[in-house]
């Protein structure tokens, strides 16, 4: 089986999590809620926590924002990142109440003392900084892999000229090839730890399409420490997007993963019920609880069915209205096609 070598990387500590080095490649997502809003800020933190995110971001936008970080910590045990563009006071507020990390954008806050006093805070406070390049605002340069690596390095250069060597790094752009040549450029350029994402990628369907075959591309090669899916919807689905690229490829287990036939003219069973029924309701256990990680396969036909079965931890092989159920590559017993999801969740649980 292919073995993906990963990039080695600094190991960086974010609150609890650290990244870089052999630690899993953490996934992160960022809140939609005006931040000064507490309750539904922690709230949607805590979705996020039970669904796997690792790392959350927060938009600071004022001081307001800036202030509410450290009521938002006392109630959540994720790392709360502090996204900073244009005030770069704000970054200092934000660590003064308790940020785990920082984001400055190259593009917007550039200015040499300012960026010394930020390095300075977050030094004090032994938080990293994420330079995080994006190619909608570069300064004075067009959107390109070059100009994009260019910016990161010569802030990378900045904050080791200020004795900071907490450094995370991301070079976003919307268009999947830019993105994948910017990360291959830095990735021999330094050994900080990468943060991986597409930006703007839109709905969530063709979002979640650019964000894997970009993060995918990058993760074959070992490139990579943590990603984000950016979708246009709530966070919850950017991490399910996330888990299932790196459950493809091997990188992370996250519980039971289902494996299905895509049904043809043979099929004699709505397949496509039970494979939602299913999903919806392993959706609804935390993961945290979900520490074996199953591979059930459902399959609606005689053809492939039988064999993709008997190699799964647990599998079903539908014929006409009934199926074999399979544990471990042995037959275990006849199921009708109502009982299913019960008794699949049941064996999952058992």
């Amino acid at each position: 089986m292919m073995q993906i070598r990963r990039r080695k990387a600094k190991v960086i500590k974010i609150g609890k999590v650290s990244i870089g080095g052999n630690n899993p490649i953490a996934i992160q997502s960022m809140t939609k809620t005006r931040t000064c809003d507490i309750e539904k800020t922690v709230k949607q933190i805590k979705e996020l926590e039970k669904i796997g995110c690792s790392i959350v971001r927060l938009a600071v936008r004022d001081a307001q924002d800036a202030k509410a970080i450290k009521k938002i910590k006392e109630k959540v045990s994720l790392p709360l990142v502090a996204d900073i563009h244009f005030n770069w006071r704000l970054a200092q507020d934000a660590i003064d109440n308790g940020a785990d990390k920082i984001r400055l954008n190259p593009g917007n806050i550039y200015k040499k003392d300012e960026v010394k006093e930020i390095a300075r805070a977050a030094k004090l406070n032994h938080i990293p900084i994420r330079v995080g390049v994006n190619s909608g605002s570069l300064k004075n340069r067009k959107p390109h892999p070059d100009a994009m690596v260019e910016s990161a390095v010569d802030y990378i250069k900045i904050l080791e000229g200020f004795g900071f060597y907490d450094i995370v790094v991301s070079l976003k752009a919307s268009n999947i090839i830019d993105t994948i040549e910017a990360y291959r450029k830095i990735a021999g350029l330094c050994e900080y730890p990468l943060h991986l994402g597409v930006t703007a990628t839109g709905s969530p369907y063709k979002g979640a399409i650019k964000s894997g075959i970009a993060l995918g591309a990058l993760l074959l090669e070992g490139i990579g420490d943590t990603i984000r899916v950016s979708l246009t919807d709530e966070p919850v689905q950017e991490v399910a997007a996330s888990k299932i690229i790196l459950e493809s490829l091997e990188l992370r287990k996250f519980g039971p993963q289902i494996i299905s036939c895509p049904t043809c003219g043979r099929c004699e069973v709505d397949l496509v019920k039970i494979v939602k029924e299913l999903e919806s309701r392993l959706s609804t256990i935390d993961h945290r609880l979900s520490t074996r990680p199953t591979k059930v396969a459902i399959m609606g036909c005689v053809v492939n069915g039988p064999g993709e079965a008997k190699e799964a931890d647990l599998g079903v092989a539908f014929g006409k209205r009934e199926g074999l159920l399979f544990r471990k590559g042995k037959a275990l017993k006849k199921i009708s096609y109502s009982d299913c999801a019960d008794i699949l969740l049941k064996e999952i649980e058992g």
